[in-house]
């Protein structure tokens, strides 16, 4: 596998009855994980674009007897496009998401506006372009790239993590 969402999570020793948002959710691989990490008092926001991938989210989860979950969909694109307050999350993660969206800066921006002045951002994204794995060449966001992106929006990187094979991984602060 190139990315574990479960180790990635784990080893970041998330805080029992914490929010926590994966925006980009997709398939929600991140979002099971989180929904355990936080417990049963802690809230999960799966936030997409692709209403049928939060429906499978919102599926898998019950399945799994996560009743922390909560689907939004949402343009992350779009000023406010979480739907979510202020402040709402002491936790983000943004995984794979950034190839493939046009308007960065924006993503950045709400990231800010929902995590909590404090909070802890895990952001993760494809080191190169592997012909057929991974994204195009011209789609892929270098790691400097992505810290001075997020530096902008008014975050501090802490920590770089193994984010699996093909991928990187820095943990950030908002200020």
């Amino acid at each position: 596998m190139f990315t574990d969402p479960a180790k990635n999570i784990e080893a970041l020793n998330l805080s029992h009855g914490i929010t926590a948002c994966d925006f980009g959710s997709g398939a929600g691989h991140y979002v099971l994980a989180l929904a355990k990490a936080v417990g049963e008092k802690g809230k999960v926001y799966a936030v997409d674009i692709q209403k049928e991938l939060l429906t499978r989210v919102k599926n898998d989860a019950s399945k799994q007897g996560f009743k922390n979950v909560e689907i939004v969909w949402g343009d992350l694109e779009e000023d406010n496009g979480s739907h979510l307050s202020d402040g709402a999350a002491d936790f983000v993660v943004i995984s794979n998401l950034l190839f493939q969206i046009k308007n960065k800066s924006a993503v950045a921006k709400e990231a800010a506006r929902v995590l909590r002045s404090g909070g802890t951002l895990l952001l993760i994204d494809w080191t190169e372009s592997f012909g057929g794995l991974g994204p195009e060449e011209s789609s892929v966001v270098k790691k400097d790239d992505a810290i001075k992106l997020f530096k902008e929006a008014d975050f501090a990187p802490t920590a770089e993590m193994d984010a699996g094979s093909h991928h990187w991984g820095i943990i950030l602060r908002r200020n």
